[in-house]
């Protein structure tokens, strides 16, 4: 097991969204340990927010599996450029779609352009979120708590709407849920009540679309070390991240990618309406 760094952090407060290049520790994606072995040779994957986190460590994964990669990002250019040189470098396409998915019709494009640049779909991880902290709820604005739900969930619903008439037999949707989706954190009401309904939505999505042949899980994961979270923590928090659970630290992204590479590979044909919980030993109900 890699000897990842624990807690205590000097990290601090970044602007939202946050940027790789912000953060001390630098996290961990795989860049280095990850090892492919042609689970996914020749299928085509959508993932959002593949800019850094999560996203750029499954983007690494499925690239050294053998999938060409569309990956959705806001407006982090160099993150989104720094993911795709690691699934160029991997000898896959990539393909960067810059923007906003709380837009439908953008979310609608995107579909079109992996389906179009990358010759059909076959894997979709909706993995981009927002989140922000307060500790009161008369402190979350309307805007705040709509804002959250735009990207959380009605971007999920329509990018899975516009794909699965792409996708066939064997493909598989992966829905990015969180342990606050079972234990919520009051101070992330909005992010924990998304995580929460993405759940239900992918469990019934998986019933919903079985007799297709198409699967829908979700991954959840505790605290993991990625740009999100020095951007929209208080600095005491980030200080402690991770401390909580048993293992004692926060996860890297690294540690998620056989997750995402286990439900996403076609050999994982009778596992659909499952929750993965990855949380350092934190269980999840």
């Amino acid at each position: 097991m890699a000897d990842y760094p624990t807690p205590p952090f000097s990290q601090r407060k970044v602007p939202m969204p946050g940027r790789t290049s912000d953060m001390t520790p630098r996290p961990d994606h795989g860049e280095e340990s990850y090892k492919g072995s042609g689970k996914l040779e020749g299928l085509k994957a959508i993932i959002t927010g593949g800019d850094s986190g999560i996203g750029r460590a499954v983007a690494i994964a499925y690239a050294r599996e053998g999938a060409d990669v569309l990956i959705s990002y806001l407006d982090e250019d160099e993150d989104a450029t720094e993911t795709a040189r690691w699934i160029e470098k991997a000898g896959r396409k990539a393909v960067l779609v810059r923007g906003d998915i709380q837009s439908a019709e953008h979310c609608r494009q995107m579909v079109d352009t992996a389906a179009r640049e990358l010759g059909g779909i076959d894997i979709l991880v909706n993995n981009a979120a927002h989140q922000a902290t307060f500790d009161n709820i008369t402190e979350i604005p309307d805007e705040e708590w709509e804002l959250t739900f735009r990207v959380n969930i009605h971007a999920m619903f329509y990018l899975t709407k516009a794909a699965v008439p792409h996708m066939t037999n064997g493909g598989s949707i992966i829905n990015t849920a969180s342990i606050n989706s079972d234990s919520p954190n009051p101070s992330l009401l909005a992010y924990a009540t998304t995580k929460g309904a993405i759940q239900n939505f992918t469990a019934g999505l998986a019933q919903m679309l079985a007799d297709k042949k198409i699967r829908a899980n979700t991954v959840a994961p505790g605290p993991i070390w990625t740009p999100l979270i020095p951007s929209t923590m208080p600095e005491e928090s980030v200080k402690n991240f991770g401390k909580q659970v048993p293992m004692g630290r926060p996860g890297q992204p690294a540690e998620l990618q056989t997750a995402y590479v286990m439900l996403a590979d076609p050999l994982s044909s009778y596992v659909s309406g499952a929750t993965i919980a990855v949380t350092g030993g934190k269980p999840i109900l």
